[in-house]
């Protein structure tokens, strides 16, 4: 069984016993974490949301709260000395899924 959730303004799909990394949560590591925003579930039978389907959740545990690697940005405008150099780790959270319900 599969489903596709929705956070962060990202989707995902996800199985039982996936480890997913998502936007960054503000769940400690070691919480449990409900998604509701189940927009697919798949398996045996599909059921599709209209824009979600009613009553299905996705639980899953926080295992972890990390920066990404680093993402370089370099901007340049050649022949007017402009050189800025700027890098950005954005934070995300690892989560294990536990089990998806409907």
């Amino acid at each position: 069984m599969y489903a596709i959730i929705k956070t962060g303004g990202k989707q995902y799909k996800v199985s039982e016993g996936d480890l997913v990394r998502v936007e960054k949560l503000p769940n400690e590591i070691g919480d449990t974490v409900e998604f509701d925003e189940v927009l697919l579930i798949g398996g045996d039978e599909v059921k599709v949301g209209a824009p979600t389907v009613e009553n299905a959740k996705v639980s899953a545990t926080v295992e972890d709260q990390a920066k990404d690697k680093k993402i370089v940005v370099f901007k340049y405008k050649p022949k007017k000395m402009y050189r800025k150099k700027q890098g950005h780790r954005q934070p995300y959270t690892l989560v294990k899924i536990d089990s998806i319900t409907c």
